[in-house]
């Protein structure tokens, strides 16, 4: 059998570069998804959703002279639907920019979905400037102490809304910070308040 040499279907030289290109632009992509830059970008925009979730918050513990409580939890969505929709029908801020959870639907229920954020379950209206109510997704529920990892050091789930650039923690007085994998302060609890991460 005899071809043809025009018949052959072939890239050109026009299309290999095309292709190259495409590809040299999703790996770029996918590169600055993870980089330190765009995290730390992420990690402001989930302190915004933080304060956010702590103003609905305040508004039950106003009511309920106590945050959020739910009997027998084991995840913090099942806590935190406490709030939606009476106190935020904006579930968005439970999403954390810098992780990969889905957008849930405004004014859904939490419990069948996946939220980005811990809650520090258990604390009332005598709780101190200095205690801790929510953070980013933790890599284990345990008390943690000053050196103890909080949040992932290699990028990998769990406890990796920011990739391995530490974390957000909000504490009661409404203000959020940064910080590493591992604390620099102790994240220590006790007296009835229990750790509860989102479903994993």
């Amino acid at each position: 059998m005899v071809f043809n040499r025009n018949s052959l279907a072939a890239f050109s030289l026009i299309e290999m570069l095309i292709v190259i290109g495409l590809i040299v632009a999703i790996y770029a992509v996918t590169l600055s998804f993870g980089s330190r830059t765009h995290q730390e970008t992420e990690a402001e925009r989930c302190s915004d959703n933080l304060q956010k979730i702590f103003l609905a918050a305040q508004i039950y513990d106003n009511d309920f002279r106590a945050f959020p409580l739910a009997t027998n939890a084991k995840t913090s969505e099942l806590a935190l639907n406490l709030l939606v929709p009476r106190y935020s029908a904006d579930t968005s801020i439970f999403i954390c920019p810098g992780g990969r959870d889905s957008e849930i639907p405004a004014g859904v229920s939490l419990v069948k979905n996946k939220i980005s954020y811990a809650y520090y379950m258990g604390r009332n209206t005598n709780a101190g400037p200095g205690d801790f109510l929510i953070s980013d997704r933790q890599i284990n529920t345990l008390s943690k102490n000053t050196g103890d990892q909080v949040f992932s050091l290699t990028g990998n789930s769990p406890g990796n809304n920011h990739s391995k650039y530490g974390g957000n923690i909000l504490f009661c007085d409404d203000h959020v910070q940064k910080i590493p994998p591992q604390t620099p302060f102790s994240l220590a609890f006790s007296n009835g308040i229990v750790l509860l991460n989102p479903n994993p």
